[in-house]
């Protein structure tokens, strides 16, 4: 569907790369999840591969049905339709700069209408829709043209939670319609959610790509516990010191740490309680998208 090999990007002499030899390859029928926080170089990605910029070095291959006319389709996480049209007549518009005309054009705009569940609304004016109906007019506008590659950049953000889980569902659902979409984010659960595949971008550079399983194993596992009293500096030096933990992190009144690899979690406990740590609960097994960012970056995905 499409390979990258080695691409670059960027903005002007003497700056950082935007995209720093980045390689990939993209599977038909797959979600595929850009993940990363603001600024690490996913929109500028998704230009150079929708074609809205030229890669300065590497190449990037389309297949024949995706390279024609109306055979991808960028979703932009900008607003990217006339605010003074109805959601009607934008898709309306951009089916006929698409060259669709007629029956054609009527029919995949309803279908698009229909998949975004914009029926109450296609007649109001884009400016009057709320936020959450703006994002679906946006995804509307790339499905009016069919396409089998769907780029979609942040498609949620300033979304209510309502509107989310509506988009993450559609999302879903236009994968099992035989869709690939490339579904860039810095949340981290909505990647989690819907992504076959996922890689995780950072200054440019991918850090990791595989399947969540993949990803998630290469994490050492996560145990949660619920104190009575608030970690003081002496207590985690201690614990890093005698019980070998590599982190210790308060979350919400959660104290999180990552259990070393070959240590069962009751010498664990164990060792917790006997530095002087009395728990309440725990909780353990979890693993996150946000283990596997902290592992290769050191720092939070939020930044």
């Amino acid at each position: 569907m499409l390979h990258l090999t080695d691409v670059c990007y960027r903005y002007r002499t003497g700056a950082p790369l935007a995209v720093d030899q980045v390689s990939l390859q993209l599977n038909p029928g797959e979600i595929f999840g850009l993940l990363g926080p603001n600024g690490a170089g996913k929109s500028t990605l998704m230009a150079l591969i929708s074609g809205l910029r030229r890669p300065q070095a590497g190449a990037i291959q389309r297949a024949p049905d995706v390279a024609v006319r109306g055979g991808f389709a960028l979703v932009p996480q900008e607003h990217a339709f006339y605010p003074m049209l109805t959601c009607r007549e934008n898709l309306e518009f951009f089916g006929g700069v698409l060259g669709l005309k007629g029956a054609v054009r009527q029919s995949r705009m309803d279908a698009a209408i229909a998949a975004t569940g914009l029926e109450q609304v296609a007649n109001k004016r884009a400016s009057e829709c709320s936020g959450g109906l703006k994002r679906r007019l946006n995804l509307a506008i790339g499905l009016v043209g069919d396409p089998r590659l769907l780029l979609l950049d942040e498609p949620t953000v300033g979304v209510d939670p309502q509107s989310r889980a509506f988009l993450l569902e559609a999302v879903q659902t236009l994968r099992s319609q035989g869709k690939t979409i490339v579904y860039a984010s810095h949340y981290m659960e909505e990647v989690q959610q819907v992504g076959d595949r996922v890689a995780i971008i950072d200054q440019g550079r991918l850090l990791c790509c595989g399947t969540l399983d993949e990803l998630l194993t290469q994490t050492q596992v996560r145990l949660s516990v619920r104190t009575n009293r608030p970690l003081t500096p002496e207590l985690h030096a201690r614990l890093v010191k005698e019980c070998g933990l590599e982190t210790a992190v308060d979350e919400q009144g959660w104290l999180s740490f990552m259990i070393p690899a070959g240590q069962a979690v009751e010498d664990v406990l164990r060792n917790l309680r006997t530095q002087g740590l009395p728990i309440a609960s725990f909780q353990y097994g979890s693993r996150h998208l946000e283990d596997v960012f902290l592992k290769l970056t050191h720092r939070s995905l939020r930044d």
